[in-house]
């Protein structure tokens, strides 16, 4: 059965009071997990929004939370030397009792590399690093100590390149996550990820799938245009759009509607084999929205 997290952009105006209740509310209402991306800056070119740290505000959530899993989506390499990134995953492991998911990545906003100093290499050698920091994370999770809570922490990871993403995630990861929902591209692409894992022996079923969707609820059509106005407002990419074509812009790639269409559109992916869904909830004051998924979404998929 499909499983609904919430994807929190900390870089788009995150702060710790705004962190604290949404953990609380993910906990409470029963979502799957909650993740966080690890940035510097508003990817989206909006000035002098907040960006909350992504290791502290998990190591927080680890300790206010008891029953949900956690994890940076997704960490890249070129932020963290591995063997720390390492240390600092398997201390937030250890104070979740063993609810950390370890997201990690090549990296790939070019600005904010250069607004903060941060070396941006060509894609092969962020590969390379992703590669080897791979194996030096695994590495050190076997030398240092105190051991995280599981041995070894699963590994999440994302991509679609077919040449050295996909191969590089039948060997490595425990989820695969594809950035947006595209029917088409995911079925096209799952089949190379599963020629892969039979290529080194590995069981496809052993790898959980997941999709990173926007998404937009309302109880009826004025709430959804309603809320449609705000995260127009919100996301520079949809300021160029009226209310319905925000709507038809998200729903290309993410899931619009009432709880009863969004229902529907999840279970149409999870009939192609997508075991959870992570929303990204841009409206982070919005409460409402996770309650109306809590209690007319979640049950009606589960």
């Amino acid at each position: 059965m499909p499983e609904l997290g919430v994807m929190i952009e900390a870089q788009e105006g995150l702060s710790w009071g705004r962190w604290r209740r949404i953990v609380a509310d993910v906990e409470r209402l029963g979502f799957a997990a909650l993740r966080t991306s690890d940035h510097c800056m508003s990817v989206f070119g909006v000035a002098d929004r907040e960006s909350l740290a992504a290791w502290p505000a998990l190591a927080l959530a680890a300790e206010w939370t008891e029953r949900i899993q956690l994890g940076p989506m997704v960490s890249p390499m070129t932020f963290h030397h591995p063997a720390i990134l390492a240390r600092k995953a398997a201390a937030v492991d250890l104070l979740s009792g063993g609810r950390l998911i370890l997201g990690v990545g090549a990296g790939w906003n070019e600005r904010e590399h250069e607004m903060f100093g941060v070396p941006f290499f060509t894609v092969k050698e962020r590969m390379d690093l992703l590669e080897n920091g791979i194996v030096r994370i695994r590495d050190t999770w076997k030398k240092s100590s105190p051991k995280a809570a599981q041995n070894p922490i699963p590994l999440l990871m994302g991509g679609r390149g077919e040449k050295r993403a996909l191969p590089m995630i039948a060997r490595e990861a425990s989820e695969w996550n594809l950035s947006h929902m595209d029917a088409a591209e995911y079925r096209q692409k799952r089949g190379v990820l599963e020629e892969n894992c039979r290529a080194i022996g590995r069981d496809p079923a052993t790898i959980r799938h997941s999709v990173m969707a926007t998404y937009i609820i309302g109880r009826d059509h004025d709430d959804l245009r309603e809320r449609t106005a705000k995260l127009r407002d919100f996301l520079p990419s949809l300021r160029k759009f009226d209310i319905d074509g925000a709507m038809t812009e998200v729903r290309r790639r993410g899931l619009v509607g009432t709880p009863a269409e969004i229902v529907e559109q999840i279970r149409g992916y999870a009939a192609l084999g997508v075991d959870l869904f992570m929303l990204q909830h841009f409206l982070l004051d919005d409460h409402d929205a996770l309650q109306l998924l809590a209690s007319d979404v979640i049950p009606a998929v589960a």
